[in-house]
């Protein structure tokens, strides 16, 4: 009872000379009257009885500061320490508001330099106690043996002894303990002490110090290389795609596993002192967001080629998944910048998808109009768009998510689609790809050839939006349109190659057959000319190509049902005229089982480009 009374007078004391005792005689003033209370305090509070207490705390702590093992290697040199450090704090604490006394100034000056190299050997033994981890095994080695080796032994590097995390496929609800609780209560002892000394920034230095050496080893055990912005964009885009994979892991591991563990130990370390904590965790944490970050930020600024589309993707999806962890692990005012950098990232990768599908837009535009693909078949273009769009729709909800942050869904021209921004946009690639395909048809010297071009590419794209997330995308409506447009070529193709055959079947009814011959000859000119052209259009529609078997199989019916009733109907004229009479037979090559056969032969040809994939 009496120490606690005399701490209590001590402190009243203290607070009156601080708001009174500006001068040397003020000061003794004070210390008169308060000695009339207690001797005790007078002898504490009088010149000699300062310089007792500070040559007996240099004489204890100086031992100490100059001693070559760790401090913590023994428990009883811990309590020793602490203890003689406490009283130096509080003893520089009490002198300070006398400080306008010459000797006590003096005797404060001093005080104050060895509170300085304490701390500094404080520090020490802080780093210390983290770099050896205590010399205990970690609640992560006991729970988890995937952090350790076989015999249970906690691997070390060969370079350092710092605890460091093996990668980890099942990171979810994982944290590491990466130093016993014994060494987090010595840590909390010194920084609590380093506080109240007014060091807590040489304490959160430190701190950040080491641990940040940690999360750097653990990074580049996930094979995480240092890469600067400008080394990734010179990477060969085969060896980005596999930096992006471990980049994925890493960023991950580090924000579910890594940094949740950090903040933890932090906030243990610094219990009690928020700000140091937070303070500390930015300390260790930032270097590797921002290496992570750039990492990101450089695959965004890179070339938009559509090919890039897939792992941008990937990044942006990462990123876009962490951002809870982002914000619930950077809520203070030291770690918001990368918070907002991570956002900032994360949007730039939108914008980098919205550019890509651009770039899309424009190689269409600027694929050329040349050549023709060998028997109408389907263009490489169609099959490279049509692929490309279907492996992208997989990433249907992000890609939808992307287009809404634009804020804008007027991508294209002509009628306005009622429905997501993807889906505009996936709407004007179509009409991009039909207009393409339109004027690549027209390189064609035969217009039922390029019909076929037209037919073959609209059913393929028609089957692939079927079969996809782009016909929920784009509806059903776009693709009865679609339908129907194929419907349109289907006509113009049996009017453009089989509209001039049929007019040779025509019979003219005004005239007789039955005395002078004039109708006999006509009907064979008429047989002749049917004969060269069925010849010539199946031996050249023998070699085009309809990929679609339906198709195929609905070309030929139609041809059939034209042509067949035609032929057997002109046959049966020639029949009736009676000036050939036995003679009719020589005069008709095919059967009309034979013009059956001949238009079954029809679309055999294997070219290039016929292939669905």
């Amino acid at each position: 009872m009496a120490d606690n009374g005399e701490e209590k007078l001590i402190a009243v004391a203290r607070h009156i000379a601080k708001t009174l005792g500006h001068t040397d005689s003020m000061t003794d003033d004070i210390l008169k009257i308060f000695s009339n209370f207690d001797g005790r305090l007078r002898e504490k509070l009088s010149d000699d009885g300062i310089e007792q207490t500070l040559k007996s705390l240099d004489r204890r702590l100086s031992r100490y500061i100059s001693l070559d093992a760790p401090i913590w290697s023994n428990s009883v040199d811990v309590s020793s320490f602490l203890h003689a450090v406490d009283q130096l704090i509080a003893a520089v604490r009490d002198w300070a508001p006398l400080a306008a006394h010459k000797r006590v100034a003096a005797c404060l000056a001093r005080a104050e330099d060895l509170l300085q190299q304490t701390m500094l050997r404080l520090e020490d033994e802080f780093r210390a106690l983290i770099e050896s981890g205590g010399g205990g095994s970690t609640d992560s080695t006991r729970h988890h043996p995937d952090y350790s080796d076989d015999d249970g032994s906690i691997e070390e590097d060969e370079d350092t002894s710092i605890p460091v995390a093996e990668p980890v496929e099942d990171y979810d609800d994982l944290l590491i303990d990466a130093l016993p609780p014994g060494t987090v209560g010595d840590l909390h002892e010194i920084a609590k002490r380093m506080a109240a000394a007014g060091y807590e920034k040489e304490c959160c230095a430190a701190y950040g110090a080491c641990r940040r050496e940690y999360l750097e080893l653990s990074l580049s055990r996930l094979w995480l290389p240092k890469l600067s912005i400008d080394e990734v964009q010179r990477m060969q885009w085969s060896q980005l795609e596999d930096e992006i994979e471990r980049w994925i892991k890493a960023i991950n591991v580090t924000l579910r596993v890594l940094l949740p563990s950090e903040r933890r130990l932090c906030d243990r370390v610094f219990s009690g002192f928020p700000s140091d904590a937070d303070l500390s965790f930015t300390e260790v944490c930032k270097g590797s967001i921002i290496q992570l970050l750039n990492f990101a930020d450089a695959v965004a600024i890179s070339s938009r080629s559509p090919e890039r589309l897939f792992k941008v993707l990937d990044v942006y999806e990462a990123i876009r998944d962490l951002i809870p962890e982002f914000e619930l692990l950077f809520l203070d005012e030291f770690c918001l910048p990368l918070r907002n950098e991570a956002i900032t990232v994360w949007k730039r990768l939108g914008e980098v998808i919205r550019g890509i599908f651009s770039e899309l837009d424009n190689l269409i535009r600027r694929d050329p109009a040349k050549s023709a693909v060998p028997g109408g078949g389907l263009h490489p273009i169609t099959r490279y768009v049509m692929n490309y769009l279907c492996a992208a729709c997989r990433s249907r909800l992000t890609l939808e998510q992307v287009f809404e942050e634009s804020g804008d869904a007027d991508y294209g021209k002509g009628e306005t689609v009622s429905a997501s921004s993807l889906s505009a946009q996936l709407a004007w690639i179509m009409e991009l790809l039909d207009s393409n395909l339109e004027a690549k048809s027209r390189v064609y010297k035969d217009a039922a050839l390029g019909s076929v071009f037209v037919m073959n590419n609209g059913r393929y794209i028609v089957q692939k939006v079927k079969d996809n997330e782009l016909g929920v995308l784009l509806g059903d409506d776009w693709i009865r349109k679609k339908m129907a447009k194929v419907r349109q070529y289907h006509v113009k193709y049996q009017r453009s190659c089989w509209g001039k055959l049929l007019s040779y079947l025509k019979v003219d009814h005004s005239n007789s057959a039955s005395s002078n011959g004039t109708s006999s000859k006509a009907l064979r000119e008429q047989l002749k000319l049917f004969n060269a052209s069925f010849d010539e259009i199946c031996r050249n529609q023998s070699s085009w190509v309809i990929f679609d078997e339906q198709l195929k199989e609905e070309l030929k019916i139609s041809v059939s049902g034209h042509l067949s009733p035609a032929y057997r109907n002109f046959i049966g004229r020639l029949h009736g005229c009676a000036d050939l009479g036995r003679h009719t037979e020589r005069h008709i090559r095919y059967s009309l089982e034979d013009v059956e056969a001949r238009i079954n032969g029809l679309f055999q040809g294997t070219a290039a480009g016929a292939g669905r994939k």
